[in-house]
């Protein structure tokens, strides 16, 4: 079984849903350490004139898990976020084929952001038509830090291939998951061109500007990405 072991990100970027599109099984890694400036709580839409950030607002403390991170609904955020993104995308061409699903994650009222995140991630994967199994890790018995933590999920749902992103290159240890009879491969996106409002391609935004720009055809995009993006590690 293919597994992915990833945070739970705000409005992620297309290479998240090639990772959610190559797994069997998706773990959302949800009870490790928040990072505020990470796309935990942030993403990019592009804007006519440049891209800019949505940003969650969140109620600080430190140390605390990516599941117990609280938004600040203080800030009427959900408001701005959906006014930005009809102003972003009103004239997108497949802008009304999806708009009345992200105009109900904006009426709603979210009181932590994990569930906020994972409830936009399952949503765009249906509309993505993907129909991988996700699981939160808060609700396995996982032990360890690091590589042994996620050997130790690996394990608990008997998954017997990893895909890891490259970044985590700096603090995966291989031989564990050769000892351990997993498959680990490594990830690397190739981000593909698409059309695009408001002049030259800007890569890496949310996975909204794809959806809006090109309808039904976004998932072809995201097949073009991941060809050839696993390397056996």
């Amino acid at each position: 079984m293919r597994t992915v072991i990833l945070q739970p990100m705000y409005l992620p970027w297309i290479g998240y849903f090639g990772l959610i599109d190559l797994a069997d099984t998706f773990v959302f890694y949800d009870d490790v350490q928040f990072v505020e400036r990470s796309w935990q709580r942030r993403n990019k839409i592009k804007m006519p004139n440049s891209w800019s950030w949505l940003s969650v607002p969140v109620i600080k403390r430190f140390g605390q898990k990516i599941n117990e991170v609280m938004i600040n609904n203080n800030i009427d955020w959900r408001s701005s976020h959906w006014k930005s993104i009809k102003h972003a995308y009103t004239r997108a061409e497949f802008f009304r084929e999806y708009a009345d699903k992200f105009e109900d994650v904006y009426r709603r009222e979210w009181k932590y952001l994990a569930e906020l995140n994972m409830y936009i991630i399952r949503e765009v994967s249906s509309m993505l038509g993907l129909n991988t199994n996700f699981i939160l890790s808060s609700q396995l018995d996982a032990e360890g830090s690091k590589s042994d933590r996620l050997i130790s999920i690996l394990k608990s749902i008997n998954a017997d291939e990893y895909i890891s992103g490259l970044a985590a290159k700096a603090y995966i240890d291989s031989k564990k998951f050769d000892e351990e009879g997993i498959r680990l491969y490594w990830y690397e996106f190739k981000h593909p061109v698409y059309p695009q409002l408001y002049g030259e391609f800007i890569p890496y935004l949310s996975i909204i500007d794809l959806l809006f720009n090109t309808g039904k055809d976004a998932i072809e995009y995201i097949r073009e990405g991941i060809k050839d993006a696993l390397v056996i590690g």
